[in-house]
């Protein structure tokens, strides 16, 4: 599903070099680290966001993601590639609903109830994004992912809004649907936890990722 080989990035400064990770259907990742070591950028690189400065990711087949042609690349992220961000982007203006719509359409698939039911959201579907609280926008994102079914799943600290018995049920969906789907996920939260639910935990310190057991 993912295989990153000697990954590395910068931007004033070094953030990290020479990174490995692979991962397979049916498995998660999590990757604990502090406030600016580089996480975000890692999902980014991961998740055809942004080209590494160096090494090769290898995703859903794709030896290399970044010689694929931009139309390609587009296609993975529309199709098969989820990406849960820290900051919502919702599409402000519109109601609850209306988001999902856009990426029902977009891959061709319904929106399920169910979806919705088990993340606490459809009695304030048709309300405007404005008008939710933090939480249910969070929720509403993870939503909009899920609604296009992805095969690999990124999420920069997915549970970073939500109280902890919330954030412990959306991780368990988002666990069961990577089971039920052979579907893979990364990661990135400070909170160990979360993290150590995954199958693999990694540490970026020291511009280098290191497996560790919590």
């Amino acid at each position: 599903m993912l295989r990153a080989r000697q990954i590395s990035h910068s931007f004033e400064t070094l953030l990290y070099e020479n990174l490995d990770m692979s991962i397979n259907a049916g498995e998660s990742a999590a990757i604990l680290g502090v406030s600016g070591s580089g996480k975000s950028t890692i999902l980014n690189n991961l998740s055809t966001m942004l080209k590494p400065l160096k090494g090769r990711v290898g995703l859903l087949g794709y030896e290399d993601i970044y010689a694929l042609s931009q139309e390609k690349l587009l296609d993975l992220r529309r199709y098969d590639v989820g990406i849960i961000f820290q900051a919502h982007y919702l599409f402000r203006g519109f109601s609850g609903v209306e988001n999902l719509q856009v990426a029902s359409i977009l891959a061709s698939l319904p929106i399920q109830d169910s979806l919705l039911e088990d993340l606490g959201i459809k009695d304030v579907v048709h309300q405007n994004i404005g008008e939710l609280s933090g939480g249910q926008q969070q929720r509403f994102s993870i939503a909009r992912v899920l609604t296009k079914r992805p095969k690999i799943i990124f999420a920069d600290e997915p549970t970073g809004n939500l109280d902890k018995q919330t954030a412990h049920n959306v991780m368990d969906m988002i666990h069961a649907y990577i089971r039920t789907h052979q579907a893979s996920l990364v990661l990135a939260t400070h909170d160990e936890g979360i993290a150590r639910r995954c199958t693999y935990v990694f540490r970026l310190q020291d511009k280098k990722l290191t497996p560790i057991k919590l």
